[in-house]
């Protein structure tokens, strides 16, 4: 199979809206929960029909600290699949004390789709509202874009960002991130998207 270029997204703060909490803000625990940014279906549409594999690659370290299940996780998911046209879900459950591959900053989850699906990483990018998406995209060796929020530079479980990591760009919502994508990569021809 040809390689194909992708673009891995963040899902919360990108794809869907966080929810304010006690220490900022928080992903969605249920289903019930679950917003979907404005403009996010017509953005992934666009990238779809140009011929970009679309990953989503998430942290979701409250199912391991037991703020929510994995099952929920899993409904959550199966939702934003039916509501947006992604190709898969990428899911890291795991805790920062797990040291696992997959969580970013790592740039596991990346990798891992790049080789199931075929996915030129050189041409391709990740979308994502916090540096440690940036990192894991920079880790991965595809172009970064950050969708810029108040917590985007925040410590996280894994600490502080590198102070020379830089997004390649920097983007107000999906929309826009799309909207950026399709205009740099234009010259290209990506071709339609395989079945």
């Amino acid at each position: 199979m040809t390689a194909r270029p992708g673009v891995f997204l963040d899902r919360d703060g990108v794809l869907n809206t966080p929810l304010a909490s006690p220490h900022g803000h928080r992903p969605p625990w249920t289903v019930d929960e679950l917003v979907i940014e404005d403009g996010a279906h017509a953005a992934l549409q666009s990238l779809h029909e140009a011929g970009y594999v679309l990953i989503v690659v998430t942290n979701q370290p409250d199912i391991a600290s037991g703020k929510m299940t994995a099952s929920d996780a899993d409904r959550i998911n199966a939702r934003v699949a039916d509501l947006l046209p992604v190709d898969e879900i990428i899911v890291c459950p795991h805790s920062t004390d797990a040291q696992c591959e997959c969580k970013k900053p790592a740039a596991g989850m990346l990798l891992d789709a790049a080789l199931r699906w075929s996915i030129d990483l050189a041409a391709s990018w990740m979308v994502g509202d916090r540096w440690v998406d940036i990192a894991a995209g920079a880790a991965a060796g595809v172009r970064t874009m950050l969708i810029e929020r108040a917590w985007s530079w925040k410590p996280t479980s894994a600490g502080l960002p590198a102070p020379d990591l830089v997004p390649a760009t920097i983007v107000s919502d999906i929309a826009a991130a799309a909207s950026y994508i399709l205009h740099a990569d234009a010259p290209q021809s990506i071709g339609p998207r395989l079945p």
